[in-house]
């Protein structure tokens, strides 16, 4: 009984001296905030705050708020002499109207909280105040059934030495809500479905990241991943997660269902019957690495690669005039061409300078004018961060703050250039980029310059006249850099695989992680030690079993959207389907109008008859099929300006409109060429044609009905009823 007295004692001795400590408005105040809302957007947090009252978005700007909160107003919100009184708490505890409603309890621990912090004089954040070096989240992987919970813990990690358990004031969201979601009242996460998620905790702009495994509930011998092949290291950690998943791998690909594949993800174009049959009559077990071999050794490689960078660097006659135009995409397609590795290629852009009809590259600066401009779009484009949100307070899903953001975009602050600067309506559009030795981009809380630094780089000297750009270039493509050969890597795999690791492809921030972490830092690290040669890497995932498994999915993974247990179909993107109905018609478009900026076209002569669409330089060329199938118009630097979504639209634009049908009817097209021959050689041929496979025996005999009742004068309707009827079938639209 002593004992006892004595613990209780002594619990009450402890807690009396943890609730007199010195309490920070930094760490203390500001997280009650934070968790209650009151600095969110949505309330006190918005741009003109909220009924006379405004924060600083998720608490960014400590100062201001205090000032805000305690001086404001003559002091309004905060009584000294009787705290309970005070404005600052009447109003969210609804003792006083409020039009947020209550969002603190006056028996909650943080109302205790705040109470104690104006009783001491509600003191203010100092430079003196240890700073927050990162948080912890546990436990950081777990093993669930759906329908578990799990009970998650954040402890703070404090510049003095101290940790502290700020559970109850960090925020958790679920990164895959079809895994696990987290109950705000409770902070408990309930696993809801199947496959490997995380769960993210926000901590006074810190963030960290728990993983959560959550099986299938097949059953699947050991035996079926032992046997499974693994040919390099893609196959090894993709196994090694469906394992854990209890996901069973599909079956190998057909050779017609690879050769179709491989050549739409390479080349962007179909097969020719020749190649089809002659790879089909290969019994070379070798025959699937040469065909690779050879469409990177293509000329065609070169015009798809330079098609789908184009959309990262906004080649565009909305942005730049049409000489320029053509130097820029010419610089770049030159670059794939030779194979220049892509920290080169990407460091030719970043220092840029001198004539743009000379250099290119220096385009890259007439499209981006400002510094600002120039740092968002080269962490978009190089990294796959957007740091946009940075630039009026720290980001809210983020690490980066306010200050880090003027600090990478001071890095330009002396790029400088002479020349054009309007509209692409007349011109060459030459400009000659140049770089000032002195100049500074100012802060516009602190009404100073940031000391310029890349984003978790080391700080330039302010006073330094060499080019910045030079130290931002060695950060950027330094292998220590942890984002620059992730983000190109993600993009190389989204290409083939119609989804990347992390998804949306251009998004690597830490609150959204990759479906296979091991799988993305191997694919990174082997790009890296490769010397960032993309065929290397394209070369590695076109060799794997896991490109080339079947699409068709089985009853023990059916579910599965994200781990690779199967090729996942898509439909082909806008250009490479107009050139498949290009190659099969043998009936090309004519691009012969730009559409500007301000909606009006113009005429051009840049592209002769038989261009295809992925040999267009300009993404502005007027072209109604590539516009309703969502061609990206490179308005800026996202994946996201790119649909491969089907619509209503497309449905009847292929059903009844322009392109299938007057291609078709036309008397140069395939249909001339194939109606003088036998009536099997027809049907084999229009399917070696869309589909690249041979009709399957039960296809081929209801054609050949179909032939034969058809009188000659219909002969011509129903080939053209054939190639209509496979090129508006998903199996010619999708890739699969």
């Amino acid at each position: 009984m002593r004992m006892l007295s004595f613990l209780s004692l002594f619990a009450l001795v402890t807690s009396a001296v943890a609730n007199n400590r010195s309490l920070s408005f930094r760490h203390d105040v500001l997280p009650v905030l934070s968790k209650a809302g009151c600095n969110a957007g949505g309330c006190h947090g918005a741009l003109a705050g909220k009924g006379g009252f405004r924060l600083s978005l998720n608490a960014y700007d400590p100062a201001t708020d205090h000032y805000n909160i305690t001086r404001e107003n003559r002091g309004r919100r905060i009584e000294f002499a009787d705290p309970a009184r005070s404005l600052f708490l009447t109003k969210p505890t609804a003792a006083v109207r409020h039009k947020g409603g209550k969002v603190l309890h006056e028996n909650s621990e943080d109302y205790k909280l705040l109470i104690q912090w104006i009783q001491q004089g509600a003191p203010a954040p100092s430079t003196g105040d240890p700073e927050l070096n990162r948080i912890e989240l546990t436990p950081s992987l777990s093993l669930l059934k759906k329908g578990d919970t799990q009970s998650l813990a954040i402890h703070a990690f404090f510049s003095d030495g101290t940790k502290r358990n700020v559970t109850r004031w960090a925020r958790l969201t679920s990164t895959d809500a079809t895994v696990a979601e987290v109950d705000e009242a409770t902070d408990l996460t309930r696993v809801i479905g199947y496959g490997e998620g995380a769960i993210t905790a926000w901590y006074s702009g810190q963030i960290a990241l728990a993983r959560i495994t959550s099986p299938w509930p097949s059953t699947i011998p050991d035996d079926v991943f032992a046997h499974t092949p693994k040919r390099n290291v893609i196959d090894k950690h993709v196994v090694e997660q469906l394992r854990r998943l209890n996901l069973k791998p599909s079956m190998p690909s057909s050779d017609s269902e690879f050769i179709r594949r491989v050549y739409l993800d390479v080349v962007g174009t179909l097969p020719t019957p020749d190649e089809t049959k002659d790879f089909l009559g290969d019994p070379s077990e070798t025959k699937r690495d040469a065909l690779v071999e050879k469409l990177l050794s293509q000329p065609e490689f070169v015009d798809y690669w330079a098609y789908r960078l184009s959309d990262l660097f906004l080649i565009s006659s909305k942005k730049l005039r049409p000489q320029a135009l053509k130097t820029y995409y010419d610089w770049l397609r030159g670059e794939i061409e030779k194979n220049t590795p892509w920290d080169q290629l990407v460091r030719q852009v970043v220092t840029a300078k001198g004539d743009t009809l000379k250099n290119g590259a220096a385009n890259f600066y007439s499209i981006h004018q400002d510094p600002e401009t120039m740092a968002e779009n080269v962490s978009q484009a190089f990294m796959s961060l957007s740091i946009g949100c940075a630039k009026c307070h720290n980001h809210p899903l983020e690490k980066w703050t306010n200050d880090q953001y003027y600090s990478f975009a001071n890095l330009f602050a002396r790029v400088r250039a002479k020349g054009w600067g309007g509209d692409a309506r007349s011109g060459d559009g030459a400009r000659t980029l140049f770089i000032v030795d002195r100049g500074d981009l100012i802060q516009p809380r602190t009404g100073k310059p940031q000391p310029p630094a890349p984003l978790d780089g080391q700080t330039i000297a302010s006073d330094s006249t060499e080019d910045r750009r030079e130290a931002l270039a060695d950060w950027l493509t330094s292998p220590e850099n942890p984002y620059f050969a992730r983000s190109i890597a993600n993009r190389v795999w989204a290409n083939f695989f119609g989804r990347g690791i992390v998804e949306p492809v251009d998004d690597l921030r830490t609150s959204n992680p990759a479906s296979n972490e091991p799988l993305l830092q191997a694919i990174s690290k082997h790009l890296a030690e490769n010397n960032y040669d993309l065929k290397s890497l394209m070369r590695l995932i076109l060799r794997s079993e896991t490109y080339r498994r079947s699409s068709r999915p089985l009853p023990e993974n059916k579910g599965d959207q994200k781990h690779f247990s199967r090729y996942y179909p898509r439909r082909l993107m806008a250009e490479v389907l107009q050139d498949a109905i290009t190659s099969v018609t043998r009936i090309s478009p004519k691009y012969n109008k730009i559409t500007l900026s301000d909606g009006s076209t113009q005429g051009i002569s840049l592209y002769r008859d038989g261009t295809r669409a992925l040999q267009l330089s300009d993404s502005s060329v007027t072209s109604y099929f590539l516009k309703t199938f969502g061609r990206n118009e490179r308005e800026i630097t996202c994946e996201c300006e790119r649909s491969n979504k089907p619509s209503m639209v497309q449905v009847l634009h292929l059903s009844n409109g322009n392109t299938l049908n007057n291609n078709l009817r036309n008397n140069q097209s395939c249909v001339n060429t194939l109606i003088t021959q036998s009536n099997d050689a027809i049907i084999e041929d229009t399917y070696l044609l869309c589909l690249s496979r041979r009709p399957s025996d039960s296809e081929r005999k209801r054609l050949q009905n179909i032939f034969e009742v058809a009188p000659e004068t219909q002969r011509r309707g129903v080939v053209e009823d054939l190639f209509w009827a496979l090129m508006t079938s998903r199996e010619f639209l999708f890739q699969h």
